[in-house]
């Protein structure tokens, strides 16, 4: 049994924020109480969490764990290790590993190396389409069976619209959402940051904003057409976020997510560093400020990392042959102290929403605190000051434009299925 005291309990699913005691036996959570009603129990661990905020474990629906065939990068028990250290209970997988999770002999493996080495939970995505190449639908029935929670070809759009309209139709009779990476790739081709005055100085080719708007408009109108849960990851544009909030008020099952790294930087920070190289690349100010209104108002549904970790002779190279993607789990929540709570834009409830319930209404699932309730939990700091060392990192990377960042707030406990999986020292 864990006993975890003194905290502040916030919870979106009940609205509770107060201060309780938690107890855990094994994998589920047995009580909770006013601070100081809950006795320690007899050869039980207690944790106190005096001046911290208890929170549901977060999730992470938006993550790239490398494994299999790209472990040079990251593997399983490297990224979940980094995750655990970020505060995330769970993550969700990609399927753009060598092979693509297209089928369910990859779901299994990728399940099966997780139980054996995952510091947290891991619930794999399966390609849309086989081998991510957007030519015929993949065996989603059969990678359901065997576990995934969503589909997506992520990295790359569903190549077409009448391939897309396949896949909802088929994922909304299996109660599916599908991810989709909005992304013309007519209007992308060859670009490597976003098309802007920066662009233009930098000399290096742009994509423009209206690349990721037109693929979410074709998506929004086939899910509408279709009735199928449609989820548009990583977005970044202000036209994209616009199209989102017609689709929600219209009641469409559209949802959408926003990394840390887009609500924080923007085109300007680029300067030939490849460490702020990623897809969709860095914004204009004024998409940032749109997301953030967004995060505020409730258009955007969860926050994700997009942690795509690459081998440093990967990154080390010329801005225009790196590949796309930054390390995310580490300095998530510090980011979003930092850019949403710190500042007043949004109430630490509504960010813990954003990294909880969120993303578990994406999936289709619940995260809430309440005894029988899975023993997943966060525990963090808001205004813990430490600075972020990358090199410090179990991730296999170094890729962030966050390294040497001085942050105030942390996670300072990881509790997956009862077990505490990190403790800040």
């Amino acid at each position: 049994m864990l006993l975890i005291k003194n905290g502040r309990v916030l919870d979106p699913a009940s609205k509770t924020d107060g201060a309780l005691d938690i107890l855990l036996d094994g994998e589920r959570i047995s009580q909770l109480a006013p601070a100081g009603k809950i006795a320690a129990p007899p050869g039980g661990e207690v944790l106190d969490a005096a001046g911290l905020v208890v929170a549901p474990g977060f999730l992470d629906i938006h993550v790239h764990l490398r494994e299999p065939g790209q472990e040079s990068s990251e593997t399983i028990e490297s990224g979940t290790r980094s995750a655990a250290r970020g505060g995330f209970t769970a993550v969700c997988c990609m399927p753009n590993t060598r092979p693509v999770n297209d089928n369910a002999a990859v779901t299994r493996f990728i399940l099966d190396r997780a139980k054996a080495a995952a510091s947290v939970r891991v619930w794999p995505i399966g390609a849309a389409s086989v081998g991510s190449k957007g030519e015929a639908i993949a065996e989603i029935a059969g990678m359901k069976e065997a576990g995934i929670v969503a589909v997506s070809d992520d990295g790359k759009p569903i190549a077409t619209g009448k391939l897309t309209r396949q896949v909802m139709d088929y994922c909304r009779s299996l109660d599916l959402p599908v991810i989709e990476h909005a992304e013309d790739v007519s209007l992308a081709a060859g670009a490597v940051m976003r098309e802007g005055v920066t662009s233009t100085r930098l000399g290096l080719s742009g994509m423009p904003a209206a690349a990721e708007a037109v693929c979410v408009a074709r998506d929004v109108q086939l899910a509408e057409l279709t009735g199928a849960r449609l989820h548009i990851a990583h977005l970044s544009a202000k036209a994209s976020l616009e199209q989102v909030r017609w689709a929600k008020q219209r009641g469409l099952q559209v949802t959408c997510e926003v990394t840390p790294h887009h609500f924080t930087l923007i085109d300007e920070d680029v300067q030939y560093d490849s460490r702020f190289k990623m897809n969709p690349p860095l914004a204009a100010r004024e998409d940032r400020e749109a997301l953030l209104a967004g995060l505020a108002d409730g258009t955007v549904d969860a926050i994700a990392t997009d942690h795509a970790p690459h081998e440093p002779a990967l990154k080390d190279v010329e801005f225009d042959k790196a590949p796309f993607g930054i390390l995310g789990f580490e300095t998530a929540l510090a980011l979003a102290l930092e850019q949403l709570v710190h500042t007043g834009r949004l109430s630490l409830m509504r960010m813990v929403e954003l990294f909880t319930t969120g993303p578990a209404r994406v999936l289709g699932i619940q995260r809430k605190l309440a005894p029988g309730e899975p023993a997943d939990l966060t525990i963090f700091s808001t205004g813990h000051a430490w600075t972020y060392n990358v090199n410090d990192s179990p991730s296999k990377s170094r890729n962030s434009p966050f390294d040497g960042r001085t942050f105030k707030g942390a996670p300072m406990a990881t509790i997956v299925a009862g077990r505490l999986v990190y403790r800040r020292k």
